[in-house]
């Protein structure tokens, strides 16, 4: 469950990129507190090194007998040179090195040399055992001389050698120690105990590691909680969803920062909720209105059926009695074909032809079909639509025209008129139906297109009127790519604007 959580993804992919941050920076840092303490200690190395190396010097050529040196020809070296007050000779390997202490070491003849380390090198190597210590061997690798703090198991430096000639230094155990290869075939040793560098650079490596950890707890609770707020839209909008689905439609996002990508979804899935929720109501508005339609014609026809059976009637009754009935059924034929209608539309199920016409003639034919009605309300109908060429379903759009002329004759005052005109603008053309009667009240002017609404008492009294005519108009004109408008200015009656695209003209 953890892996199929998004937070949790989240913040497993942001600590493991962070640990990775963090131990590659607490690597570096101690690689390069490392390297510095290094080079500090290999720097004093090379100090004493140097200095202990400078005061092994060859022999200075023959030296005639004096009262504290004595002389003869056992102190000559081979090569001509013998030592100076320091003494040496060609078997140690080291002409004129200085021991630490007086110590005998054997010479060309067999005779024993003393070598002293000068007092200017004393301070730098101390008898301690945790101070810096020296080794030197013969070219033969016996051991000439030692310092008092140097382990007594000091090997021998190794027979490989590294760049220039000079051994690597080596670690062992918390002991580093420095080779010097000199001329005479004899090797220099310098080392000393880094215990304490090396348990410096181990705290050095637990605070890393600890300031690591709290970093990357403090980053991990910052990951959190951004993802915990990345994710809460997200909680919201399934939440809101559940309730949707269980049936409270009126239920909302609630997204605070509206300029992010899950603001925005939510915006636009408040958007859609708002949608639903009107086609729901729309749809129960629906039903009770259609159910309502028909419970009248129902009623009618079971009372009349109900009167005609109760006892024997005269065939004058019974032919009423089955008369009110056709009417009732022929209303209820009438509603339900509006209804299918309507239904089509709205699945786009109705086919809608491309065929080229007039709307012109159109217009007249539909004219000279409401002329009855108009002259039975004694109403005047004006018609000034000008030839104009159109492509759509020209029973379908007759259709619409029809039922805005009738509408227009029968809401309309005693000896009014209807104007039905028609203008071209850019690629459409709108054609317009206005009567002179009472209008349409500004509070129902937005709902007329609504299926079953009537506007007021008046026209809701209207013989056969079901409340569905511009809801169908409305329907077949959108189908045909345009729209259907109303007006009704105060005192100026109603007038009610088709707009029609025009057919694409190729260009010349």
């Amino acid at each position: 469950m953890i892996l199929k959580s998004i937070r949790w993804r989240l913040q497993i992919w942001y600590g493991l990129v962070f640990l990775a941050v963090l131990t590659g920076f607490g690597l570096t840092a101690y690689e390069l507190e490392r390297n510095r303490q290094f080079r500090n200690l290999d720097a004093e190395f090379q100090k004493r090194m140097g200095a202990l190396s400078s005061s092994m010097r060859p022999p200075l050529g023959p030296r005639g007998p004096g009262p504290d040196r004595g002389g003869g020809p056992d102190d000559q070296f081979p090569g001509g040179g013998p030592t100076d007050d320091r003494g040496g000779g060609p078997g140690d390997g080291f002409p004129g090195a200085r021991p630490p202490e007086d110590r005998p070491f054997p010479g060309p003849g067999g005779q024993d040399f003393q070598f002293r380390l000068p007092s200017s090198l004393t301070n730098l190597f101390g008898a301690e055992s945790n101070s810096f210590y020296y080794v030197i061997w013969g070219r033969n690798g016996a051991e000439l001389a030692r310092s008092e703090a140097a382990p007594r198991d000091v090997p021998p430096p190794p027979p490989d050698t590294g760049p220039g000639g000079q051994p690597p230094p080596r670690m062992r155990g918390p002991l580093r120690e420095f080779f010097h290869a000199t001329p005479g075939g004899g090797s220099l040793l310098v080392g000393s105990s880094i215990a304490e560098d090396l348990a410096g650079l181990r705290v050095v490596a637990w605070s890393l590691a600890a300031a690591g950890a709290v970093v990357l707890l403090l980053g991990l609770t910052g990951g959190w909680w951004i993802a915990t707020r990345a994710m809460r839209p997200v909680e919201d909008i399934s939440a809101t969803a559940v309730k949707i689905a269980a049936g409270d439609l009126s239920q909302r996002i609630s997204a605070a920062d509206t300029d992010s990508e899950l603001g925005r979804l939510a915006a636009v899935l408040n958007s859609t909720f708002s949608r639903l929720e009107a086609a729901f109501a729309q749809q129960r508005q629906f039903t009770a209105d259609a159910a309502h339609e028909l419970r009248t014609p129902i009623a009618v026809m079971l009372t009349q059926t109900q009167t005609a059976l109760s006892r024997e009637r005269a065939a004058d009754e019974y032919r009423a009695a089955v008369q009110a009935c056709q009417r009732a059924a022929q209303r209820m034929r009438k509603l339900m074909e509006s209804l299918l209608q309507l239904a089509r539309l709205d699945a786009g199920q109705e086919t809608m032809k491309q065929l080229p016409f007039d709307l012109s003639k159109l217009a007249a034919d539909c004219v000279e079909m409401v002329a009855p009605l108009a002259e039975a309300r004694r109403v005047k109908i004006q018609c000034a639509v000008p030839p104009t060429p159109c492509l759509g379903d020209p029973e379908q759009i007759s259709q619409v025209l029809t039922n805005l002329l009738a509408n227009a004759i029968e809401f309309n005052k005693p000896s009014g008129q209807v104007r039905l005109t028609a203008e071209t603008q850019s690629s459409v053309v709108k054609l317009t139906v206005a009567d002179t009667g009472e209008g349409i009240a500004p509070e129902d002017l937005p709902r007329i297109f609504e299926r079953f609404y009537r506007a007021d008492k008046s026209r809701s009294g209207a013989a056969g009127h079901t409340g569905l005519g511009l809801a169908i108009s409305r329907a077949i004109v959108r189908a045909h790519g345009g729209d259907i408008q109303a007006a009704s200015p105060p005192g100026a009656g109603a007038a009610f604007t088709v707009t029609l695209p025009l057919p694409h003209r190729p260009s010349s």
